[in-house]
């Protein structure tokens, strides 16, 4: 449970996360298995998944859902509406202090951000981080000032939302320039980013789903959402480093090291040079794989 946990271990906690699973507020009937799913985070959705009839009535289901997961030692995540009034009412009786974050959609400016962070102030070093969706091609444009708020602590990209913006299918010839924007926004200041540049919803072809997720990788995501139980495992194995990686890594610091007794600057590893930059990147992946490990 969180409440305990302070906003700052929270963001922390944003940053290790591969995968993320959708559960929508009104349907409870998903709650009892969810935490078996092998999803490192799970978001309650009182957005998208929910209708605007059914809002009112899904609230305090989320209620319920947010307490029961963080029980069982979720992280939690409440994706709640983009409309100021609306996620007014979605905060309103919610167990803020068990969330790690709530995730706000559809931002397009700094006020979007100020907004939520002033309503959760009161709350103090127990106030959930903030993750937001950037979706619009407004929002892609104003990425590099949104990112660098002081209250933010993750960003996704919404490709199916941007994608309907262009009135286009979601694929990466329209989606890999602003994920590539956004990610490298996100990075300039030190921000967990998940996404894909393809559709986050192909649950049969999953040998293509799978492409698109190492695309994602290579492009710079940190981690993705899921919408389906069976796209979890292939985040989780996605976005972390390979087996081949993980000992190409160990070699190079093991190489780096007896450089640094010899005193040489730079060597040569398999034909190619190493320098810090390389090592920084084998040193990540280790890190990587061993928090991946300690994962609940």
């Amino acid at each position: 449970m969180n409440t305990t946990v302070p906003t700052a271990q929270r963001a922390q906690q944003l940053r290790e996360l591969r995968s993320l699973l959708f559960l929508p507020a009104n349907s409870p009937q998903l709650l009892p298995k969810a935490t078996e799913r092998g999803a490192d985070a799970l978001i309650v959705d009182l957005e998208d998944a929910v209708p605007l009839s059914q809002k009112a009535a899904a609230r305090p289901l989320a209620a319920q859902a947010i307490a029961s997961l963080a029980t069982r030692g979720a992280v939690v995540l409440l994706r709640i509406n983009s409309e100021p009034e609306q996620w007014q009412e979605d905060l309103v009786h919610q167990p803020l202090d068990q969330l790690t974050a709530l995730m706000l959609p559809k931002v397009e400016s700094l006020e979007q951000i100020d907004r939520l962070a002033a309503a959760v102030q009161h709350l103090g070093e127990l106030a959930p981080a903030i993750a937001i969706q950037i979706e619009t091609p407004r929002g892609i444009i104003e990425a590099p000032r949104i990112c660098a708020h002081s209250r933010l602590s993750a960003v996704g990209f919404g490709g199916e939302d941007y994608s309907a913006a262009l009135g286009v299918a979601p694929s990466s010839a329209a989606l890999a320039w602003p994920a590539q924007q956004l990610i490298t926004s996100a990075h300039a200041f030190a921000l967990p980013c998940w996404g894909l540049a393809a559709s986050v919803a192909e649950i049969q072809d999953l040998d293509a789903y799978t492409r698109s997720v190492g695309e994602a990788r290579s492009m710079g995501f940190t981690g993705a959402v899921c919408i389906h139980p069976r796209q979890v495992a292939i985040v989780n194995q996605g976005f972390a480093p390979s087996p081949i990686e993980l000992e190409w890594a160990a070699r190079v610091i093991a190489a780096d090291l007896e450089a640094q007794a010899a005193g040489i600057g730079a060597l040569v590893l398999d034909g190619k040079m190493i320098d810090r930059p390389i090592v920084e990147r084998a040193r990540g992946w280790l890190r990587q794989a061993s928090a991946n490990s300690e994962s609940p």
